[in-house]
């Protein structure tokens, strides 16, 4: 048995990771700030994870084996977590994304190291990347400049000067469970192929990494159950691109899709990409984690995926 912290864990695969270690026996755990009650048998911190003096007062005297951290955005956030939990957990796991990767919000210069696909986790070091801004190309506005910098920013706080052993689970677009899969990614082409509206696409779309949220919640679980450390690829077997996605929701919907291209730099639909940064995720495999495959598993969560009224 295990006494876990799960930073977040209200919702999606955060839920299913603290009820699966709930199951398992372990002491589990949740701090957020109060958004939605734990599953029973789970205990509850109520904190503003920002506000470490906060933060402190509602952990106390408590330590914990694992910290599985699901809503570290920022280096503050980063920063903040590596001092209150210093000497007080055994193992740190940050959610990360593979978002990291992308060419498109790498610093000029660095985009180039992580092409072609499929990506390692060896192809990016945040602790070599300039602060953001600091090698000639300035910060984007974009909110996926902003999401992915973040990402790199907050692993590199806690790969630079570790203050316990620390694992970034890079993961793949996560898919499945119907209306609990909240970006709506996944809805964007049940809904649009559905009803004979057309697909943003790029002309020559790269294929993409993909995984189940169920499977990322054994992932997290399986992690944080194990010794080793730095980053890891989280992805199913097998990268389609947003053709290949949308044949497989016109296989589900009974209707053919109809395409629109886009222009270079035009913003298509989600998972159309034009350049390439899908992963490899060959380290964790090699680790002994066996990954599903896309293939298997994607019929169903279109499925499941709700389809807008009308």
């Amino acid at each position: 048995m295990k006494r876990i912290l799960v930073i977040g864990g209200s919702r999606y695969f955060g839920k299913t990771l603290v009820t699966r270690a709930r199951e398992a026996g372990d002491e589990v755990t949740v701090l957020n700030r109060g958004s939605g009650a734990p599953p029973h048998g789970v205990d509850r911190l109520v904190a503003d994870r920002d506000d470490e003096e906060a933060l402190r007062a509602a952990l106390g005297p408590r330590e914990f084996d694992v910290v599985v951290d699901q809503v570290c955005y920022t280096p503050l956030q980063a920063a903040v977590a590596r001092r209150v939990f210093a000497g007080r957990t055994g193992r740190y796991v940050m959610t990360s994304t593979m978002e990291v990767y992308d060419p498109a919000t790498l610093p000029a210069g660095h985009a180039s190291s992580v092409a072609p696909a499929p990506v390692t986790e060896a192809s990016l070091d945040p602790v070599r990347l300039p602060l953001a801004g600091a090698a000639g190309r300035g910060p984007g506005p974009w909110p996926a400049y902003v999401y992915a910098e973040g990402k790199r920013q907050a692993e590199a706080v806690f790969l630079r000067d570790p203050a316990f052993p620390y694992v970034s689970v890079r993961a793949a677009h996560v898919l499945g469970g119907g209306s609990a899969e909240f970006t709506g990614r996944l809805a964007h082409y049940v809904d649009r192929i559905g009803a004979g509206t057309p697909v943003d696409v790029h002309e020559a779309p790269y294929a993409t990494s993909f995984i189940h949220h169920h499977e990322m919640a054994e992932f997290l679980y399986w992690t944080a159950e194990r010794t080793f450390t730095g980053p890891v690829n989280a992805a199913s077997h097998g990268a389609p691109d947003v053709l290949a996605l949308c044949e497989a929701v016109a296989a589900r919907v009974g209707r053919r899709p109809r395409y629109r291209v886009v222009g270079a730099g035009a913003a298509a639909s989600p998972f159309s990409f034009d350049r390439a940064y899908a992963m490899d995720n060959g380290r964790a495999s090699a680790l002994g984690f066996g990954f599903g495959r896309v293939a298997d598993w994607l019929p169903g969560a279109i499925t499941e995926t709700p389809r807008a009224a009308g």
